[in-house]
């Protein structure tokens, strides 16, 4: 039997720790209060182009800036800019041009891209390497796949009438896009307009190898030079948080920054969220996606996340064409670099 003695130790033992828990709660609850949530949404299922996004948060570099990043997966590219618009979410990663379209339809309410990362759009057209379709021109009489309403699909008569090719007499089978490379490859059509970042893993993924066995037209080759994906914001956290996105900008930033310089510890990221995801894939999908339409010559010159000013006015141009728009936003309604880091610090090599 124990003492009073040891009782009353006991007792006071305890009320010490509950007390000392009492008094940390308060400033749990206040440092949790601290922080700012960002509901951020993907623009497609988890995969090797968006790791810089989990190493920045692996490394604190949100958590730094005072952010708490609530990462959701998306279903495409201009999905991610229509949920943000719609209040979803307060930010995301998702194509510039879709904005382009939601701004000229609601002038103020469209969401601003505010860090550009794909510096080139990722829209080709792949047929095999075999085919007797070598050239543009070469496409008309033939039947090529995507889906409905597919970006690549919606911008192809604007490189057909660059190229001097009759849109009219391309015609067009509508397909799942998980089924594009699957249909060519059985030659149910003869090619495909295609994300090419995706695409270009989902031939790797079939036995293929989409340098030897595909012939690829990229539009950015071609006369149609637009810009891609991105970070965007909704304009009422831009008013609200403009520190927050300055935040946000400068983690994200960090975050792939460092994994242009170790490609393995941002794939290592990726897979603590999704063990399932083939990691030597997903590698190679991300320095693809790295070396074809993120580290470019403008990039080299102008530092990660920016644009070029000229180069974007034509863009709209070109977006307005292509979707016959009734008005062209200015360039300003669209992209906003008042939260980019200082030139130096966005300099980044080519692995």
């Amino acid at each position: 039997m124990s003492s009073p003695v040891s009782r009353r130790a006991a007792v006071v033992a305890v009320s010490a720790a509950l007390g000392a828990s009492l008094a940390a709660l308060p400033m749990r609850e206040s440092r949790a209060q601290s922080l700012t949530p960002i509901k951020f949404v993907l623009d497609w299922k988890l995969q090797g182009i968006h790791a810089w996004y989990y190493l920045a948060e692996d490394r604190g570099y949100f958590a730094a800036e005072k952010l708490a990043v609530a990462i959701d997966q998306g279903d495409g590219s201009a999905a991610a800019v229509t949920k943000v618009m719609a209040g979803a979410y307060d930010a995301g990663f998702g194509d510039v041009n879709a904005i382009v379209q939601n701004a000229a339809a609601r002038p103020g309410a469209a969401p601003v891209m505010v860090y550009m990362i794909y510096n080139r759009a990722p829209f080709a057209l792949i047929v095999k390497s075999g085919s007797p379709i070598r050239t543009l021109k070469d496409l008309e009489g033939r039947t090529l796949g995507s889906p409905a309403g597919g970006a690549a699909l919606r911008m192809f008569p604007l490189m057909a009438a660059r190229n001097g090719v009759d849109a009219s007499k391309v015609k067009w089978t509508n397909m799942a896009p998980n089924l594009q490379e699957q249909m060519m490859l059985k030659d149910h059509v003869e090619g495909s307009a295609v994300f090419s970042v995706t695409s270009y893993m989902n031939l790797v993924a079939q036995g293929v190898d989409p340098d030897k066995d595909i012939r690829w037209f990229h539009y950015g080759d071609h006369g149609v030079d637009l810009y891609g994906n991105g970070v965007l914001v909704s304009r009422q956290f831009l008013k609200d948080k403009p520190q927050a996105v300055a935040g946000l900008v400068r983690a994200i930033h960090k975050g792939l920054r460092d994994t242009v310089a170790d490609p393995d510890a941002a794939i290592a990221a990726l897979m603590k969220r999704e063990p399932l995801l083939n990691a030597a894939l997903e590698k190679r999908r991300l320095l693809y996606t790295l070396r074809t339409v993120m580290l470019t010559p403008e990039v080299a010159a102008n530092g990660m996340g920016d644009v070029n000013d000229a180069r974007m006015a034509r863009a709209i141009g070109q977006v307005r064409e292509a979707f016959e728009l009734a008005s062209a936003p200015a360039a300003g309604e669209v992209f906003d670099r008042r939260f980019l880091p200082p030139l130096a610090e966005r300099k980044i090599a080519a692995p």
